[in-house]
């Protein structure tokens, strides 16, 4: 997929660098031309001869090198590729895109590019969650840049958390999606996935059976179709897909954070079982039986994703598609829940013990606009994805 296709990877200052390594040969394995940039920063975690020998391409570092300034290199280096890769995305070289500086031959190469750019970022865990940083992360997503991580994981620091690269292997996947062709190349769409945990105590929570086997097969059948995929899926059982931008979160609040995060999209599915509950006091502590009897739990009404993006005054997607669940009078719950959130679609089944279909591997959804339901017939859920990205490609690309 991958051959002759150029790529030009900036590799910023980090200790994950050296992931940036095996990502070059990795690409190389699949075809792919690499044009590898330095950053000086860089330079102190990985060296130019290691880069230059599995890239079997020049190494470039500095903005004003006079034999290849003399033809204005960093402009033709920034439009002759495909794709530019910036790997390991820095803190600084995040903020330095978000403000459009221009004070080295990376930041310079990025503000000059018309070619889509990709970030992997990498860093501790408190500078992702800063607020600096999630900032410059919106404003570089509002700006069409792919973001393909952070994984959670042990780091180099001590430290535990979002803020690890990811895997050389996962970046390929998302540089192949990136690059490939479909009916939803360059468009954007956010699919909400699992069960959310809300909880009661540090050990307790509520829940629901929700597996996230359907939100998965949405985003891949998605991603398969060309679309850069913003996955938010709560703690499901299935693995996300490969290729797609996950967020990973455990209760509707932030899940709700996360959506408005990853705004604008093309379209929006909501997959997710998001609680309708969550205890307004949760307790810092396990809590004990006591001789007083049961403990009194108070319940606050959880956000209403759904709702909230479907009825946005500006920024709205394009379609907005959500699902229900139901155990009885299927149709006319999801009609009255279309009309009530204000959604575009609702992809309705029925979740009866006796179907087997929560948790289990096949789905039948009937299909609810405003033209009525169309029931479609019981089929595996993989089928059930890739029919309604189908449908969702043909109502936003006419």
């Amino acid at each position: 997929m991958l051959a002759g296709k150029h790529i030009l990877l900036i590799i910023a200052g980090g200790i994950a660098a050296f992931k940036s390594l095996d990502l070059i040969r990795r690409l190389r394995e699949r075809g792919a031309v690499v044009t590898p940039v330095l950053t000086r920063a860089g330079e102190e975690f990985v060296t130019p001869l290691s880069v230059a020998g599995l890239a079997g391409s020049k190494v470039y570092r500095d903005l004003f090198d006079l034999g290849d300034e003399a033809e204005m290199g960093h402009i033709q280096l920034s439009r002759v590729a495909d794709l530019v890769v910036v790997a390991p995305a820095t803190a600084d070289l995040m903020a330095k895109m978000a403000g459009g500086l221009a004070n080295d031959l990376a930041s310079t190469l990025l503000l000059a590019t018309d070619k889509p750019v990709m970030i992997v970022p990498a860093m501790n865990v408190r500078m992702w969650e800063h607020a600096a940083t999630q900032r410059n992360l919106a404003t570089l997503r509002g700006d069409g840049v792919t973001v393909v991580g952070p994984n959670d994981g042990d780091m180099a620091c001590g430290e535990f958390g979002p803020g690890r690269m990811s895997e050389p292997l996962e970046i390929v996947e998302a540089v192949e999606q990136a690059l490939s062709s479909g009916p939803l190349k360059g468009r954007r769409v956010l699919v909400t996935s699992g069960p959310t945990h809300e909880p009661i105590d540090p050990v307790r929570y509520i829940a629901n059976r929700s597996s996230g086997a359907q939100g998965t097969a949405v985003a891949r059948a998605l991603a398969a179709l060309g679309a850069h995929v913003v996955f938010v899926t709560g703690p499901a059982d299935v693995p996300p897909p490969d290729g797609v931008e996950v967020v990973a979160v455990q209760t509707a609040q932030e899940m709700e954070e996360a959506v408005e995060a990853s705004l604008p999209v093309d379209a929006a599915v909501f997959a997710a079982a998001v609680a309708d509950w969550r205890v307004s006091s949760a307790s810092d502590r396990k809590l004990k039986k006591t001789k007083d009897g049961l403990p009194e739990l108070e319940f606050a009404e959880n956000p209403d994703i759904l709702h909230g993006v479907s009825q946005m005054k500006s920024g709205r997607p394009a379609l907005v598609v959500g699902f229900a669940a139901e155990t009885n009078d299927v149709i006319d719950n999801a009609t009255a829940k279309r009309l009530r959130k204000g959604c575009d679609w609702i992809v309705a089944n029925d979740v009866s013990p006796e179907t087997g279909i929560m948790g289990g591997s096949e789905n039948a959804v009937i299909l609810i606009d405003k033209n009525g339901a169309d029931a479609w017939p019981r089929m595996g859920k993989d089928e059930v994805a890739r029919e309604l990205a189908a449908r969702i490609a043909a109502e936003i690309t006419t």
